[in-house]
């Protein structure tokens, strides 16, 4: 069987096996093929993260390709069909941890550039790529830190699109043009222990805590709006007790948001107090924002995408805001237009994880069609 070029390449990513936070050498594999093309490498080390970034050009427009090479976890594996890092091709799909999260995307972003530059090498502005291997971990060391290096020398991105596996049944359907804010709460509800044959001598915090869960989950935060799903709360994690005959003396409770552009971190926070002083609870309670809404709205990024992928496939791409959060929340707060663009997501973070390979060609096509209609006259 022949291979085309992105195929061989998603392959020998593959089969380096970069379980956050390890690189594996990925990123030197893609600078070998970048090199060549006139890209200029960068290394970001922070702390035991590897970043890349390279560029091609000095001049604005910047269109820059963001994505990541590290993996999760392959989960037991014999319960994989073949080796998680053997990638396998059977019956038309390529086989492997990180074939659709996020590898493939990777070497479509290499062969389109390839391509590209080998038509265009006059083209105007520049071409770079942002890779961590800090994404799939607690991304405290990747995209986050090169992009604070980068705007602290007033190196700015114009356009970025990011290889997250966005589409649902074919590949383009479904262009990710923002994403809900990510908030965490860590509530600790602050009770009296003691012995159960004798709660009136104790303060139950579980009791307590109830019914101020009751009304958090029913709350109606927001209704959303035409680019948002409304704003959801669900509790993560809850925790108390030491014993069956013992009354806990305190109660965890973790919880998220999820939000939309019609609240913020801090109405939400004001709200949840609220709640809670509403009931006298006794608690304390952290907060962690993981990441604010962000939104590209109708511009040169989203209509070269769109039709990008009506010329490479003839499909009308739908527009959305679903989902978790993604590295677009560190980058869009510098000005860039941000999009989510990459192959179906049914098999990520799943045994047998597994990307249709005739997809990643058309992927790298409108990939390289992108640069066309963003850096050409």
């Amino acid at each position: 069987m022949t291979l085309s070029p992105t195929l061989e390449l998603a392959i020998d990513l593959i089969r380096r096996p970069s379980v956050t936070p390890d690189d594996a050498g990925c990123q030197e594999l893609m600078m070998s093929r970048l090199a060549p093309l006139g890209f200029g490498g960068e290394n970001m080390k922070f702390g035991d993260v590897d970043n890349l970034w390279a560029r091609r050009g000095s001049e604005g427009p910047v269109v820059a390709f963001a994505g990541h090479t590290d993996v999760v976890p392959t989960g037991p594996e014999k319960n994989w069909a073949h080796p998680p890092f053997d990638a396998i091709i059977r019956e038309g799909y390529l086989f492997g941890r990180g074939a659709a999260d996020m590898k493939g995307s990777l070497a479509a972003f290499v062969t389109a550039c390839e391509r590209f530059v080998a038509n265009h090498p006059d083209h105007r502005g520049s071409i770079a790529l942002l890779i961590t291997s800090d994404e799939e971990g607690p991304a405290h060391s990747g995209t986050v830190k090169v992009v604070e290096a980068l705007e602290a020398r007033n190196e700015k991105m114009d356009w970025c699109l990011i290889g997250e596996p966005s589409s649902t049944h074919h590949v383009g359907d479904v262009i990710k043009n923002g994403r809900r804010g990510s908030l965490h709460g860590y509530l600790t509800v602050h009770g009296i222990q003691g012995h159960v044959a004798y709660p009136h001598l104790a303060e139950n915090p579980v009791h307590r805590a109830a019914p101020a869960l009751t009304e958090l989950a029913a709350e109606q935060w927001d209704q959303g709006n035409e680019f948002f799903p409304a704003t959801t709360f669900q509790v993560t994690r809850v925790e108390a007790g030491t014993g069956s005959n013992v009354i806990p003396g305190e109660m965890l409770v973790h919880f998220n948001f999820r939000y939309c552009t019609e609240n913020t971190a801090d109405s939400l926070k004001a709200r949840v107090l609220d709640i809670l002083d509403r009931r006298e609870l006794r608690y304390d309670l952290q907060w962690h924002l993981s990441g604010e809404p962000f939104l590209t709205a109708n511009g040169a990024l989203v209509e070269a995408a769109r039709k990008a992928i009506r010329g490479v496939t003839g499909r009308e791409a739908e527009l959305s805001t679903s989902g978790g959060t993604s590295d677009g929340r560190f980058i869009a707060p510098t000005g860039a237009q941000v999009l989510e663009l990459g192959p179906l997501n049914a098999t990520i973070h799943k045994i047998d994880e597994c990307v249709k390979a005739e997809d990643l060609d058309t992927l790298s096509a409108i990939y390289e069609e992108m640069l066309v209609e963003l850096l050409t006259p």
